[in-house]
């Protein structure tokens, strides 16, 4: 099977059984992902969920998170991991937004990555979520995924990853591609122990069909 070939059988495979993949997180606007996304670094989609309702409640509003104190805000994610940090890249990038923004979570990645707390991988899901703009995110998920289907061929960074399978997703599919191959990842494809024997992807999967040889 070609490169080619791969990447049509995956995506028509996805296309047609996973209709409708988007984000787990809850959002009901570009601000609260953008807060929902920074806190997920590390941490899973279900903590956070279990989190922001306080901290939307508390801060309804960039502005309001503009004028947040970290004493004030850091209880609200404490459960979170990193903390300190988070606490601080989200008042950093609340202020920022305000400053340089007039309080409009900016629409480009150039733009979001100047904000505290806000990586590639970041920009890129704001941008593809909200946008539906053709950005690729590569998570753990991503990168594990692209790599032992064959998607991605001697990928060692993010950014490798996400230059390879843009080359082959149709730019109209990228922004629900990346559901596809983090969702997959989460609940099939897990990193320890992947669950071959429920996938579907299998007659196009490199790693299913080392696994046969090895057999």
């Amino acid at each position: 099977m070609t490169k080619k070939e791969r990447f049509a059988f995956v995506l028509k495979y996805f296309e047609t059984h996973v209709p409708n993949a988007e984000t787990e997180l809850i959002y009901d606007n570009p601000y609260q992902l953008l807060v929902a996304v920074i806190l997920s670094a590390q941490c899973t989609d279900k903590r956070v969920n279990l989190t922001t309702p306080a901290i939307f409640e508390k801060y309804p509003t960039v502005e309001t998170l503009s004028h947040a104190t970290f004493d004030e805000l850091f209880p609200l994610i404490r459960s979170i991991s990193y903390p300190n940090n988070k606490t601080k890249h989200l008042i950093g990038m609340a202020q920022k937004v305000m400053e340089e923004f007039n309080g409009e979570i900016p629409a480009t990645v150039k733009e979001l990555i100047t904000l505290p707390g806000v990586g590639r991988k970041t920009a890129n899901v704001i941008t593809s979520v909200v946008h539906q703009q053709p950005n690729m995110a590569v998570d753990t998920h991503v990168f594990r995924v692209s790599a032992r289907i064959g998607l991605t061929t001697n990928a060692t960074t993010p950014l490798q990853t996400e230059l390879q399978l843009l080359k082959y997703i149709p730019e109209e599919q990228v922004h629900i591609a990346h559901h596809w191959l983090i969702l997959h990842g989460r609940y099939i494809c897990v990193a320890r122990s992947p669950k071959c024997g429920e996938c579907g992807l299998r007659p196009a999967c490199k790693y299913y069909h080392q696994l046969i040889k090895e057999a």
